[in-house]
């Protein structure tokens, strides 16, 4: 297989949970805070497609009401990378393909993914503090994934590149709109409804194996 684009790989952008990494970072929280039972199928049925994203954040988000905000660093450096991560990323660094993580799930985690891996941007929403505590609270917008396509067409436009010569990759519904604001969009380990609007698919296997088709045909 080969790299379907017109044009030579120029930017990729990247979903975070269950993408780059092995875990959803709002049922870890859950499971810090003794949640997780309540958490986990909600989270299940949204990346299925079947709940309403945002609604179903803000539900979920809610439940760690209380949860010292000082536990998340440490969360966040332990969350473990997906297989073939670092070896994709250094191949795109080598490339010089820009990158980027565009997640609906939380800053402060992608922070720590972006410098693990040595993304060029990382975007994401950002949980409410209050007294050294999580208020239950989203501060701001939720990156929906109408905000991620967009976030997506904002990244083609700072870098200059042309959507021919772009690539998104994710695993669930909201990555949906997304995919298709890519020149290739690509279906990692993902849900039914995210394969079906993918134009590759790959089901087995780590992230690095995407590097051999990454130049033009």
């Amino acid at each position: 297989m080969r790299w379907p684009g017109t044009l030579p790989l120029r930017l990729a952008v990247f979903d975070m949970d269950s993408t780059l990494i092995q875990a959803e970072v709002i049922d870890e929280l859950a499971r810090l805070h003794g949640v997780h039972a309540q958490v986990s199928e909600v989270t299940r049925r949204a990346m299925a497609g079947e709940l309403d994203f945002e609604q179903s954040l803000r539900q979920r988000v809610a439940t760690l009401q209380g949860l010292e905000v000082n536990r998340l660093a440490e969360l966040a450096q332990s969350l473990p990378l997906m297989d073939g991560a670092e070896a994709l990323l250094a191949g795109l660094r080598a490339m010089r393909c820009r990158t980027a993580v565009v997640s609906g799930g939380f800053m402060f985690a992608a922070r720590v993914v972006k410098s693990r891996l040595g993304l060029d941007h990382a975007y994401a929403n950002t949980l409410a503090v209050a007294e050294g505590k999580l208020t239950g609270e989203v501060a701001g917008a939720v990156v929906t994934p109408d905000r991620k396509a967009e976030v997506f067409a904002e990244l083609l436009a700072l870098e200059g590149c042309a959507k021919e010569s772009s690539m998104a990759v994710g695993d669930g519904a909201n990555d949906r709109l997304m995919l298709a604001a890519a020149g290739v969009g690509v279906a990692f380990h993902a849900k039914p409804v995210l394969r079906e609007a993918a134009d590759v698919v790959v089901d087995e296997g780590a992230l690095d194996q995407l590097l051999p088709w990454l130049s033009p045909s």
